[in-house]
C-alpha cells in the first residue's frame, strides 16, 4: 500500500481531521524497509504488535513513531511534531484558526514525565518506565482480562 493509499484510508476513519501529517509518520514506521511501500508482511507485522504485542513490544514500538529521525531518542520537537500531527487527525488544531498552545503544553506535561534525567530528551528505556507506571496507558496497552497481571 503506498502513502497515498494509506492517507486515504485514515481520512476514512478521520473525516474531521487532516490525516496527512499523521499519515507521514506512522507510515514511516510501518515501512519498515524504506522502500515506500507498506506490504502485507510490514502492515501484519505492526497490526500483530499493537494489538497482541506485549506493553513492551507495544511501547517500544510506539517510541519508533515519536523517534522520527530514528536517532534512539525522542526530543521535544519531534514529540511536538507526533502531538500536533494528533491533534490534526482528531480535528482538534488547525494553525490557520491562530496558535493554539495545547499541543504544546501536552508535550511539556509528557516531558515533565519522562525525561527522568532532565536532559532534554526520551531514551526508549525513559519512554517505555514512564508509560508502564501509568495505569491509564497500561489499561490502553493491556486487555482488561489480563491488566492484573501487569506489575
Amino acid at each position: 500500500m503506498t502513502k497515498e493509499i494509506f492517507e486515504k484510508i485514515y481520512g476514512q476513519f478521520f473525516p474531521a481531521g487532516n490525516p496527512s501529517p499523521f499519515v507521514d509518520y506512522i507510515f514511516n514506521v510501518l515501512d519498515v524497509n524504506k522502500d515506500g511501500v507498506v506490504s502485507f508482511k510490514e502492515f501484519i507485522t505492526a497490526i500483530s504488535v499493537t494489538t497482541h504485542g506485549s506493553i513492551d513490544e507495544k511501547l517500544n514500538w510506539a517510541f519508533r513513531l515519536y523517534d522520527i529521525d530514528s536517532d534512539g531518542y525522542v526530543c521535544r520537537s519531534e514529540m511536538l511534531d507526533i502531538v500536533t500531527a494528533i491533534y490534526r487527525l482528531h480535528g482538534r488544531f488547525d494553525h490557520s484558526l491562530g496558535e493554539n498552545d495545547e499541543p504544546e503544553q501536552r508535550v511539556n506535561q509528557l516531558f515533565d514525565k519522562l525525561d527522568k534525567d532532565g536532559d532534554g530528551k526520551i531514551t526508549c528505556e525513559e519512554f517505555c518506565r514512564g508509560f508502564k507506571n501509568d495505569p491509564v496507558i497500561v489499561r490502553a496497552l493491556v486487555p482488561d482480562d489480563s491488566s492484573k497481571s501487569v506489575s
